[in-house]
Protein backbone atom coordinates (compact mmCIF):
# COMPACT_ATOMS: atom_id res chain seq x y z
CA UNK A 1 0.00 0.00 0.00
CA UNK A 2 3.10 2.20 0.69
CA UNK A 3 3.89 1.80 -2.48
CA UNK A 4 0.73 2.71 -4.38
CA UNK A 5 0.31 5.56 -2.41
CA UNK A 6 3.87 7.11 -2.12
CA UNK A 7 5.14 6.98 -6.17
CA UNK A 8 9.10 7.06 -6.87
CA UNK A 9 10.28 10.51 -7.40
CA UNK A 10 12.85 11.29 -9.61
CA UNK A 11 15.66 12.22 -7.31
CA UNK A 12 16.10 8.83 -5.35
CA UNK A 13 17.95 10.78 -2.12
CA UNK A 14 14.22 12.06 -1.62
CA UNK A 15 12.63 8.77 -1.37
CA UNK A 16 15.37 7.83 0.91
CA UNK A 17 14.28 10.73 3.27
CA UNK A 18 10.58 9.90 3.16
CA UNK A 19 11.69 6.18 3.77
CA UNK A 20 13.83 6.80 6.40
CA UNK A 21 11.26 9.88 8.16
CA UNK A 22 8.76 6.52 8.28
CA UNK A 23 11.06 4.37 9.36
CA UNK A 24 11.90 6.25 12.60
CA UNK A 25 8.75 7.18 13.92
CA UNK A 26 8.28 3.45 13.88
CA UNK A 27 11.57 3.92 15.79
CA UNK A 28 10.02 5.79 18.23
CA UNK A 29 6.81 4.17 18.65
CA UNK A 30 8.55 1.05 19.56
CA UNK A 31 10.47 2.82 22.23
CA UNK A 32 7.71 4.69 23.33
CA UNK A 33 5.74 1.09 23.43
CA UNK A 34 8.68 -0.18 25.50
CA UNK A 35 8.20 2.46 28.28
CA UNK A 36 4.55 1.67 28.52
CA UNK A 37 5.16 -2.17 28.55
CA UNK A 38 8.46 -1.25 31.33
CA UNK A 39 6.04 1.31 33.30
CA UNK A 40 3.17 -1.07 33.90
CA UNK A 41 5.25 -3.82 35.04
CA UNK A 42 7.40 -1.58 37.43
CA UNK A 43 3.64 -0.78 39.11
CA UNK A 44 2.36 -4.32 39.13
CA UNK A 45 5.44 -5.61 40.16
CA UNK A 46 6.66 -3.77 42.67
CA UNK A 47 9.77 -2.79 41.01
CA UNK A 48 11.49 0.37 41.44
CA UNK A 49 15.01 -0.11 39.66
CA UNK A 50 12.56 -0.83 36.53
CA UNK A 51 10.29 2.77 37.49
CA UNK A 52 13.83 4.57 37.53
CA UNK A 53 14.88 3.35 34.33
CA UNK A 54 11.29 4.83 32.31
CA UNK A 55 11.99 7.72 34.51
CA UNK A 56 15.26 8.22 32.63
CA UNK A 57 14.71 7.03 29.22
CA UNK A 58 12.19 9.31 28.53
CA UNK A 59 14.59 12.01 27.54
CA UNK A 60 14.71 9.73 24.49
CA UNK A 61 11.23 9.68 23.05
CA UNK A 62 12.15 13.68 23.47
CA UNK A 63 14.83 13.60 21.89
CA UNK A 64 14.17 11.72 18.92
CA UNK A 65 10.85 13.71 18.38
CA UNK A 66 13.09 16.97 18.34
CA UNK A 67 15.08 15.36 16.01
CA UNK A 68 12.05 13.99 13.75
CA UNK A 69 10.56 17.30 13.42
CA UNK A 70 13.66 19.14 12.86
CA UNK A 71 13.98 16.37 9.87
CA UNK A 72 10.47 17.25 8.82
CA UNK A 73 11.28 21.11 8.56
CA UNK A 74 13.97 20.15 6.36
CA UNK A 75 12.45 18.30 3.72
CA UNK A 76 9.57 20.78 3.63
CA UNK A 77 12.10 23.58 3.45
CA UNK A 78 14.47 21.64 0.27
CA UNK A 79 11.36 19.58 -1.29
CA UNK A 80 8.68 21.56 -0.91
CA UNK A 81 6.33 18.71 -0.91
CA UNK A 82 2.69 18.26 -2.62
CA UNK A 83 0.05 16.00 -2.37
CA UNK A 84 0.65 12.60 -0.86
CA UNK A 85 4.55 13.88 0.32
CA UNK A 86 3.19 17.17 2.01
CA UNK A 87 -0.19 14.90 4.13
CA UNK A 88 3.20 12.33 5.10
CA UNK A 89 5.01 15.54 6.64
CA UNK A 90 1.99 16.67 8.38
CA UNK A 91 0.68 13.03 9.46
CA UNK A 92 4.34 12.63 10.82
CA UNK A 93 4.80 15.79 12.80
CA UNK A 94 1.34 14.89 14.31
CA UNK A 95 1.99 11.52 15.33
CA UNK A 96 5.36 12.25 16.97
CA UNK A 97 3.35 14.37 19.13
CA UNK A 98 1.14 11.77 19.93
CA UNK A 99 3.83 9.80 20.31
CA UNK A 100 5.42 11.97 22.99
CA UNK A 101 2.96 12.80 24.74
CA UNK A 102 2.14 8.89 25.33
CA UNK A 103 5.79 8.75 26.40
CA UNK A 104 4.87 11.49 28.83
CA UNK A 105 2.15 9.34 30.33
CA UNK A 106 4.42 6.27 30.88
CA UNK A 107 6.62 7.98 32.75
CA UNK A 108 3.38 9.41 34.97
CA UNK A 109 2.84 5.61 35.48
CA UNK A 110 6.54 5.04 36.54
CA UNK A 111 6.37 7.74 39.09
CA UNK A 112 3.12 6.79 40.40
CA UNK A 113 4.38 3.04 40.72
CA UNK A 114 7.36 4.26 43.08
CA UNK A 115 4.54 5.99 45.28
CA UNK A 116 2.71 2.92 45.60
CA UNK A 117 6.21 0.57 46.43
CA UNK A 118 5.71 2.57 49.44
CA UNK A 119 1.90 1.51 50.18
CA UNK A 120 0.07 -2.02 51.06
CA UNK A 121 -0.59 -3.71 48.10
CA UNK A 122 -4.25 -4.65 47.52
CA UNK A 123 -5.26 -8.54 47.20
CA UNK A 124 -5.73 -8.18 43.76
CA UNK A 125 -2.05 -7.35 42.93
CA UNK A 126 -3.22 -4.22 40.67
CA UNK A 127 -4.63 -6.48 38.00
CA UNK A 128 -7.14 -4.01 36.59
CA UNK A 129 -3.91 -1.86 35.91
CA UNK A 130 -2.29 -5.04 34.33
CA UNK A 131 -5.07 -6.07 31.64
CA UNK A 132 -5.86 -1.88 31.02
CA UNK A 133 -1.85 -1.69 30.22
CA UNK A 134 -2.01 -5.18 27.86
CA UNK A 135 -5.07 -3.83 26.10
CA UNK A 136 -3.71 -0.07 25.52
CA UNK A 137 -0.14 -1.74 24.23
CA UNK A 138 -1.80 -3.80 22.08
CA UNK A 139 -3.89 -1.05 20.29
CA UNK A 140 -0.47 1.08 20.48
CA UNK A 141 1.57 -1.89 18.60
CA UNK A 142 -1.94 -2.05 16.19
CA UNK A 143 -1.60 1.49 15.08
CA UNK A 144 1.92 1.44 14.52
CA UNK A 145 1.73 -1.69 12.40
CA UNK A 146 -1.08 0.30 10.35
CA UNK A 147 1.02 3.15 10.09
CA UNK A 148 3.79 0.87 8.49
CA UNK A 149 1.48 -0.20 6.06
CA UNK A 150 -0.69 2.85 5.53
CA UNK A 151 -3.57 0.96 6.21
CA UNK A 152 -6.36 3.14 6.53
CA UNK A 153 -8.93 0.08 7.32
CA UNK A 154 -6.61 -1.31 9.83
CA UNK A 155 -6.49 2.19 11.51
CA UNK A 156 -10.28 2.35 11.59
CA UNK A 157 -10.18 -0.99 13.68
CA UNK A 158 -7.60 0.17 16.20
CA UNK A 159 -9.89 3.34 16.18
CA UNK A 160 -12.77 1.45 17.68
CA UNK A 161 -10.83 -0.48 20.13
CA UNK A 162 -11.04 2.81 22.26
CA UNK A 163 -14.75 2.41 23.22
CA UNK A 164 -13.28 -0.61 25.03
CA UNK A 165 -10.55 0.61 26.69
CA UNK A 166 -12.95 3.65 27.50
CA UNK A 167 -15.13 1.41 29.37
CA UNK A 168 -12.84 -0.22 31.26
CA UNK A 169 -11.32 2.92 32.29
CA UNK A 170 -14.58 3.84 34.02
CA UNK A 171 -15.36 0.35 35.18
CA UNK A 172 -11.79 0.65 37.36
CA UNK A 173 -12.79 4.38 38.22
CA UNK A 174 -16.26 3.30 39.60
CA UNK A 175 -14.57 0.07 41.31
CA UNK A 176 -11.97 2.61 43.37
CA UNK A 177 -14.51 5.53 44.53
CA UNK A 178 -16.44 2.33 46.12
CA UNK A 179 -13.22 1.48 47.71
CA UNK A 180 -12.39 4.81 49.38
CA UNK A 181 -15.99 5.28 50.31
CA UNK A 182 -16.16 1.70 52.30
CA UNK A 183 -12.40 2.35 53.67
CA UNK A 184 -11.13 6.06 53.68
CA UNK A 185 -7.45 4.74 54.75
CA UNK A 186 -7.36 3.24 50.93
CA UNK A 187 -8.07 6.85 49.64
CA UNK A 188 -4.49 7.78 48.71
CA UNK A 189 -3.55 4.25 47.18
CA UNK A 190 -6.59 4.55 45.47
CA UNK A 191 -6.31 7.86 43.77
CA UNK A 192 -2.88 6.56 42.98
CA UNK A 193 -4.48 3.89 41.23
CA UNK A 194 -7.14 6.53 39.62
CA UNK A 195 -4.42 8.53 37.86
CA UNK A 196 -2.51 5.17 36.89
CA UNK A 197 -5.45 4.51 34.86
CA UNK A 198 -5.51 7.67 33.74
CA UNK A 199 -2.86 7.84 32.28
CA UNK A 200 -2.60 4.69 30.66
CA UNK A 201 -6.89 5.97 28.76
CA UNK A 202 -4.79 8.88 27.40
CA UNK A 203 -2.25 6.71 25.30
CA UNK A 204 -5.29 4.94 24.00
CA UNK A 205 -6.89 8.09 23.22
CA UNK A 206 -3.35 9.12 21.18
CA UNK A 207 -3.84 5.60 19.60
CA UNK A 208 -6.49 6.85 17.97
CA UNK A 209 -5.52 9.99 17.21
CA UNK A 210 -2.99 8.32 15.26
CA UNK A 211 -5.42 6.42 13.68
CA UNK A 212 -7.29 9.21 12.44
CA UNK A 213 -3.90 11.03 10.81
CA UNK A 214 -3.37 7.64 8.90
CA UNK A 215 -6.79 7.73 7.43
CA UNK A 216 -6.06 11.17 6.88
CA UNK A 217 -2.74 10.72 5.00
CA UNK A 218 -3.95 7.85 3.18
CA UNK A 219 -7.08 9.02 1.99
CA UNK A 220 -6.91 12.99 1.71
CA UNK A 221 -10.09 13.27 4.48
CA UNK A 222 -9.59 15.03 7.92
CA UNK A 223 -11.39 12.81 10.13
CA UNK A 224 -10.50 14.78 13.55
CA UNK A 225 -13.73 15.72 15.50
CA UNK A 226 -16.17 13.18 13.67
CA UNK A 227 -17.83 10.06 14.79
CA UNK A 228 -16.78 6.18 14.23
CA UNK A 229 -19.37 6.09 11.34
CA UNK A 230 -18.06 9.00 9.45
CA UNK A 231 -14.16 7.63 10.31
CA UNK A 232 -15.55 4.00 7.92
CA UNK A 233 -17.15 6.39 5.61
CA UNK A 234 -13.46 7.90 5.30
CA UNK A 235 -11.47 4.69 5.28
CA UNK A 236 -12.59 2.62 3.65
CA UNK A 237 -14.14 5.15 0.93
CA UNK A 238 -12.38 5.75 -2.63
CA UNK A 239 -10.11 8.49 -2.85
Amino acid sequence: MTDNLFGQHISQQFNAELDQLRHRVLTMGGLVEQQMIDAVKALVDGESALAESVIENDHKVNAIEVSIDEQCTQILARRQPTASDLRLIVAVIKTITDLERMGDQAEKVARIGLRLIEMERPQNDYIEIQRLGEHVQLMLREVLDAFARMDAEAALNVARKDEKIDHEYEGIMRQQVTFMMEDPRLIKRSLDIMWSIRALERIGDHSKNICEYIIYLVKGKDVRHTTLDQMKEAALGKR
